[in-house]
């Protein structure tokens, strides 16, 4: 990362002459202690908020899944900046030193769009932020008045520009064999810290404004086959995945809906009071009452059905940005969507599923877990980590829980199973207990035809 500093150094000597007044501006940053925590309420909060602190509760698991790793976007994270000016030198977490650079990066990008694309677009983008300035501020659970108007709509523009501007230059790199000048193009490493600092709760800006300011430039400047929501689409992956009408507040939400939707539209039959679920049988329990586990290749999906003794369920890749992924949706599901919490509710079924590494070494043999953490151990403290500080209203699962919990009650179907592990378990086994039942059927029909041959000789 040293390398972004050096070279946004060089591109601001060097491009001086042509950036707006407003590129070459540094950020004022207040110190963090100048940041008030606390949920602000109001009606246009209400209509509005969609990006919210993680709850204690949840960071406290694992805090390292909702820090960003180098990109710092919104307010949420604004005096992060300021933290990071006045550590880099003393503290041991390179982050801070990731932070600053990025805000470098971020000024070379604007400058270099500007450049591009002419100051006035740039001007345009300021406009619109200015215009929706109070709808942006209500967009964010706690209060962003300790920022002063002309810093948040610098600060708005610049990670938004930087937002376009890579996601442009991600979509002319096409031969990966090929450098540029651009070292977040270059590493692919580099490229998934971006993608995962993307997609935080608390890095979020609200998809609205990024519509209104870059609908109309991706129509003039970018691709014409392409819109701005078609950019985003590809660039997460779900361009398959979401309905043309679906909206989503923010990429975060994005990644729900690519999800939710999945889903099929139905209402769990359960009673309310009987959606909350305590228990469930674990995967081995399962498979000894003959539950046959069956994978759907869709790593997207949340549905799960349970058939004539058969459980389908979506692959779940075990893998940490899969972690850092659902801990985020899950964290923005608790916020937003605490009744329709259908992400946790997923892992919820999965975390019952999943208690001990047999239960991941069946799973794993099934084709229902890609394990790419290693030993299965991992795998289950992942899964059951998950849900820590999770709080459900009612369960989507709820009836396929009771069927499977049932199905296990069940001691003909254990019976059942057990019959089938010991002897039809494999080729071999099979082949000998239906060669063994077949002899003994021949046995008892000789034996018959003896006896009644030897009873009508006796008469």
């Amino acid at each position: 990362m040293g390398e972004i500093e050096e070279a946004s150094t060089s591109s601001n000597v060097n491009g001086g002459k042509n950036k707006p007044k407003l590129l070459g501006k540094a950020l004022h940053l207040p110190p963090s202690s100048s940041a008030p925590a606390g949920l602000k309420t109001s009606e246009l909060t209400i209509e509005y908020c969609c990006v919210y602190r993680v709850p204690t509760r949840l960071r406290r698991v694992n805090p390292e899944a909702y820090t960003p790793q180098m990109l710092l976007l919104g307010p949420l994270n604004h005096s992060l900046k300021a933290e990071a000016a006045t550590k880099r030198s003393s503290s041991d977490d390179p982050r801070y030193l990731d932070y600053l650079n990025m805000e470098s990066h971020k000024r070379k990008y604007l400058a270099e769009f500007a450049q591009r694309y002419g100051g006035a677009i740039v001007e345009g983008f300021k406009r619109k932020i200015q215009e929706e300035e109070k709808l942006i501020r209500a967009s964010y659970a706690e209060s962003t008045e300790w920022i002063e108007s002309s810093e948040f709509v610098d600060m708005i523009l610049h990670d938004s520009v930087f937002i376009i501007e890579y996601l442009l230059r991600l979509g002319r790199h096409n031969d990966a064999t090929k450098k540029t000048d651009d070292i977040l193009i270059n590493q692919p490493f580099l490229q998934t810290n971006i993608w995962e600092d993307f997609i935080l709760l608390e890095n979020q800006l609200p998809y609205f404004i990024l519509r209104k300011m870059f609908d109309p430039f991706v129509e003039t400047h970018g691709d014409r086959k392409k819109t701005f929501r078609k950019l985003i689409l590809e660039f997460f992956n779900v361009e398959s995945k979401i309905k043309d009408a679906t909206e989503f507040k923010h990429f975060l939400d994005l990644l729900r809906c690519a999800r939710v939707e999945t889903l099929p539209e139905r209402v769990p039959k359960s009673d309310e009071k009987d959606a909350t679920i305590s228990h469930m049988c674990t995967a081995e329990k399962l498979d000894s009452a003959g539950v046959k586990f069956e994978a759907i290749d869709n790593e997207l999906s949340l549905e799960v059905k349970f058939e004539r003794g058969r459980l389908k369920i979506p692959t779940f890749f075990a893998q940490d940005s899969l972690e850092i992924e659902l801990r985020n949706v899950m964290a923005f599901e608790q916020c937003h969507y605490p009744y329709t919490s259908y992400v946790c509710n997923y892992v919820s079924f999965l975390d019952f599923l999943i208690d001990t590494e047999k239960d991941v070494d069946l799973l794993i043999e099934k084709g229902v877990i890609k394990n790419w953490m290693g030993y299965g151990g991992s795998v289950v403290d992942m899964v059951n980590k998950l849900v820590s500080g999770v709080v459900e209203e009612n369960s989507y699962y709820s009836d396929i829980i009771k069927s499977l919990n049932d199905h296990y009650k069940s001691s003909y179907n254990r019976s059942c199973a057990m019959l089938s592990r010991v002897y039809f378990s494999d080729l071999w086994k099979g082949t000998a207990t239906v060669a063994a039942a077949i002899l003994l059927i021949l046995t008892l029909i000789q034996t018959v035809a003896s006896v009644i041959q030897l009873f009508q000789t006796g008469k």
